[in-house]
């Protein structure tokens, strides 16, 4: 349940009560330029805008919302009507603007090697604009700005623009309370959706992986939800063709939760998207270890078997699948595809009719039916087969 703006005091815990009032102090001693940098979510930001204005009455106080599309703050600063008595302008929205920039493979602080080589490559023109006019704003504001941001958008700031993170009068950290932390890892986790998450753009991948992250870097969340919470990263970043850093998402999911089987098949997805074969296979072996009964973990084990040329267990590896659920239209299709590769056309042809059984438009069944007929020199009947793909 959010917190009411007249409860903020009381709901506070004791140590960010103190990290408040010295924010607070700082705010009513600063005369002039000064830069303030605040850790806190959008929620929090706007409750502590919020009593901010309660607090200090004295002081000309402004809001400055930001949007992605955001290259120049001098500009937008300088379009402010009442720049000249602005005392606090908090800044909101900045991270908006990384977000299209933010690979946040690292960005957690993760100790595993595999995940190690951020080369901060693309800096964001807000951050470049930021860095080159720094002595204009200085010079030319008589403001002490206010950046709430998340931590990531923090750690831009320490890499990208350190020549005006530098001037920074102070740091605070505002994270999220336990109440609301709970609350947004349940939503995450029950939003989480191989349907939803396709489905967004590169852009909101990327906000919704440091959502993801900003989450898991708070000490107060259990393992079990850290488990849960490290999938749902995987399962982005294994989307976005992030396979590596998927693997690594996953490794951390199973160490918290080393029977989660969705974890361990999809680890062995994005293994088999690297051509780890082998090693895509032992984890799909750990997926049937504590569940048996896992049809597409069989189906995918079928997968890097005939990727390694090993047809006949292939073959093994999809009937697994089909005893399990018999209406497996992956599993008809890519049992048919091996058979094929054997010579066996006839029953890759039967394979194939059973995937269209179950869904008569499957089209790259039409299509590998017709390659089988083909082979078999029943080219009109390919030709129909074709027909029927197209």
């Amino acid at each position: 349940m959010p917190l009411k703006l007249s409860e903020w005091d009381n709901d506070l815990p004791i140590e960010q009560d103190e990290e408040y009032q010295a924010f607070l102090r700082t705010l009513r001693f600063t005369e002039g330029f000064a830069l303030l940098f605040v850790r806190c979510s959008p929620a929090s930001g706007e409750q502590l805008i919020s009593k901010v204005k309660e607090d200090i009455s004295d002081k000309s106080i402004e809001i400055l919302k930001l949007n992605k599309n955001v290259t120049n703050l001098y500009i937008e600063v300088d379009q402010l009507p009442n720049k000249n008595y602005i005392n606090i302008l908090f800044i909101t929205g900045l991270e908006s603007a990384l977000y299209k920039y933010e690979e946040a493979k690292t960005l957690a602080g993760w100790s595993s090697r595999k995940t190690h080589h951020y080369s901060w490559e693309g800096v964001p023109p807000i951050l470049i604009n930021i860095n080159q006019q720094r002595e204009r704003f200085r010079d030319q504001f008589k403001i002490c700005f206010v950046f709430l941001l998340p931590q990531f958008a923090i750690k831009y700031f320490i890499h990208r623009a350190p020549d005006f993170f530098d001037w920074r009068s102070g740091l605070f950290n505002f994270p999220l309370d336990s109440t609301t932390l709970e609350q947004e890892s349940n939503r995450i986790i029950q939003e989480g959706s191989y349907e939803k998450y396709v489905n967004l753009t590169p852009e909101e991948t990327n906000q919704k992986i440091l959502e993801i992250i900003e989450i898991i870097e708070h000490d107060e969340i259990d393992n079990e939800q850290k488990a849960k919470l490290f999938f749902e990263l995987g399962y982005l970043q294994n989307i976005k063709q992030d396979y590596q850093a998927a693997i690594s998402s996953f490794d951390k999911a199973l160490e918290f939760k080393p029977d989660d089987h969705e974890a361990w098949n999809n680890r062995g997805n994005s293994l088999d998207n690297l051509g780890r074969y082998e090693e895509a296979i032992a984890s799909y072996d750990k997926a049937l270890e504590f569940k048996p009964d896992k049809h597409n973990a069989w189906n995918n084990r079928g997968i890097s078997l005939h990727n390694l040329g090993s047809y006949e267990e292939a073959i093994a590896s999809y009937d697994k699948a089909l005893e399990f659920k018999p209406d497996d239209q992956y599993a008809w299709n890519n049992r048919g595809i091996s058979l094929d590769n054997l010579g066996r056309y006839e029953e890759a042809i039967a394979s194939y009719d059973k995937a269209l059984e179950f869904k008569p438009d499957k089209h790259n069944a039409w299509n590998n039916r017709g390659i089988s007929l083909d082979n078999l020199g029943r080219y009109e009947e390919a030709i129909a087969s074709y027909d029927k793909a197209l």
